[in-house]
């Protein structure tokens, strides 16, 4: 699939720290090994330390940029990826919420994992949308507006915008090919 997704343009949002991460390295690089063009940034431009299964410290990343210097307007898709303490921080932090409201009020797509539609609660865009998440959001996102189902992936392209979302990292293939169908219309 190289080159599939030659002008796509994507963002990844995390904190800097209790990024889940297979959630942020295989669909940055997947998505790089298609074509797209991807921009992972975190509120500082400090490293950004990943975990796996929440608690174990794994690699350290750096961005490629710190959210301030992002504009909604640059990217075809925002993708947030999980980690507990990941989603907690970004739900959080005022201007990872104001670019998750900016996408969709460009009526472009989100595409969150695991813990990372916990942004999405906070920015109040749940509402008539069906999405999946990891098992214990479940009550945040019905209490938000959402419908929850317990599925690998969802697209959920109502309010004319798309939301694409999974459970955990057992569901990245899905979610990463959900993703590309999403931007190959787009190109």
């Amino acid at each position: 699939m190289p080159d599939q997704l030659n002008s796509a343009r994507v963002l990844i949002i995390t904190s800097n720290a209790g990024v889940e991460r297979d959630e942020l390295l295989m669909p940055r690089d997947e998505l790089r090994n298609r074509g797209a063009q991807v921009t992972h940034a975190a509120p500082k431009p400090d490293p950004v330390q990943t975990v796996r299964r929440d608690v174990d410290k794994d690699t350290v990343v750096p961005p490629d940029s710190s959210l301030d210097e992002v504009s909604e307007n640059d990217f075809d898709m925002l993708v947030v990826p999980g980690g507990t303490v990941n989603a907690d921080r970004l739900r959080v932090t005022e201007r990872a919420v104001e670019l998750a409201k900016q996408f969709v009020d460009a009526g472009k797509p989100i595409a969150a994992i695991c813990h990372g539609p916990w942004l999405l609660v906070d920015a109040g865009l749940l509402p008539g949308k069906t999405l999946t998440s990891y098992f214990s959001l479940r009550t945040d996102i019905t209490n938000a507006g959402g419908a929850w189902v317990d599925e690998a992936s969802v697209q959920s392209p109502e309010d004319g915008w798309t939301l694409i979302t999974s459970r955990n990292p057992g569901d990245l293939v899905d979610f990463v090919d959900a993703i590309t169908q999403e931007l190959v219309p787009a190109l």
